[in-house]
């Protein structure tokens, strides 16, 4: 199949302070044959909300909505698709809402409007991008046409703020620590889900029954479909740079894990253990054998647990005939969330003591004495760096 048009879709909440500069990258694009399409979106009745903040955020949607229209009348050359989800009587009502929602409703909007050779590329407005960034994702999937979507690489600039990139560099890193782990041991969910990072195609958005729209998270569970169902592609020539920013929009990710602060992270984003990480590995090997007899995985007694039964394998040998194919079913039921499931119910150690120890174990330079909350950002920001290049070395290895 060959790919030659791109869709972009922007979701936009509050953000009319980034407009300039997102429609600018967009307009330097080296490729000019793609459609934006800007979700502005806000709930119903945060017109006359008592909540100033809601209101500010409506106010702030109607401003992108104006600066939107007028660019639109000006650069006729850029195909814009404005989503009004904002203005009275068109804002979210009841369950339907959030930034999930609107994903969907643009990535829905996109299949109605294209054909399954389509490329759907997820952006968000504070995140900045290169000159040839929509062209080199519509290579990479030329290049690999099987390919059923992309996870590329991402970065978030430090800001200046001390307590802000303090919070957001222990957050990286726990994220960069995870995929790594997972990618070193061949992990079919080893990606990592940013929905200011992600493209796919039409026909494999069609292929898992388009996008689950949750409060958070959605990205993720959108690119779990595209891990059962096919193959992702981990690298690319390009890095995505979202802002770091604090933020309480949705329940998790960068945004609410920096507005918590550092203080919180041991709790909601600890550094997993070594062990934990090759319990996964050694019960994703035992796989084959399992089609054959039932053995004790390190993982059995968790999953009988989650499962609620005390017959792990003896039905799927029923229903998958032949070893590849129970496998492959395997997998799907240890998935993504299982292993996240798994870890984080694994005794854990002090964070700084993890990061101690696989720094070690991969020659990655790190003082005595290192502290998320008392080394400098100079430090800490240079262990994130490290781990960003062992991370693009083992995307490109399994990607080629």
């Amino acid at each position: 199949m060959k790919y030659s048009h791109l869709s972009v879709a922007v979701p936009m909440l509050a953000e009319h302070g980034n407009l300039p500069r997102l429609m600018d990258a967009l307009c330097g694009q080296t490729i000019l044959d793609f459609t934006v399409y800007c979700c502005v979106n806000n709930r119903e009745g945060w017109s006359d909300d008592g909540d100033d903040g809601h209101r500010s955020c409506y106010l702030d949607n109607q401003t992108s909505l104006d600066y939107l229209q007028s660019f639109q009348r000006l650069h006729p050359e850029l195909q814009l698709v404005i989503l009004d989800h904002s203005s009275i009587g068109k804002g979210w009502q009841g369950k339907q809402h959030g930034v999930g929602w609107a994903r969907k409703v643009m990535f829905d909007a996109i299949a109605n409007d294209s054909g399954d050779n389509e490329v759907i590329v997820s952006l968000d407005a504070d995140t900045d991008f290169s000159s040839t960034y929509l062209e080199s994702v519509l290579k990479t999937f030329n290049n690999h046409p099987e390919h059923s979507a992309i996870c590329l690489p991402y970065y978030h600039p430090l800001i200046g703020n001390d307590t802000d990139d303090r919070a957001m560099l222990r957050y990286e890193i726990y994220m960069r620590h995870y995929l790594i782990n997972l990618l070193e041991s061949g992990n079919p969910y080893a990606f990592t889900a940013l929905g200011s990072a992600m493209a796919f195609p039409l026909w494999a958005y069609k292929r898992v029954g388009g996008i689950t729209p949750l409060q958070g998270g959605e990205d993720f569970y959108l690119m779990q479909k595209f891990a059962k169902t096919g193959r992702l592609h981990l690298s690319c020539n390009e890095t995505v740079k979202p802002q770091g920013r604090p933020s309480s929009r949705v329940p998790f990710g960068t945004g609410p894990a920096i507005a918590k602060g550092i203080d919180a992270m041991d709790d909601t984003y600890p550094i997993y253990p070594a062990e934990g990480f090759k319990a996964i590995a050694d019960t994703y090997a035992l796989f084959p054998r399992l089609y054959d007899e039932d053995v004790e995985t390190p993982m059995s007694d968790f999953l009988r647990q989650q499962l609620k039964t005390s017959d792990l394998w003896e039905p799927m040998r029923k229903n998958f005939k032949t070893r590849e194919l129970f496998v492959h079913a395997c997998s799907e039921r240890v998935d993504g969330l299982r292993i996240l499931q798994y870890l984080k119910a694994f005794p854990l150690r002090r964070a700084e003591e993890e990061l101690q120890h696989f720094c070690n174990s991969h020659s990655i330079s790190i003082s005595d004495n290192f502290s998320f909350r008392e080394s400098s950002i100079v430090e800490i920001n240079s262990v994130r760096d490290a781990f960003i290049e062992l991370e693009c070395s083992l995307r490109k290895r399994v990607t080629s």
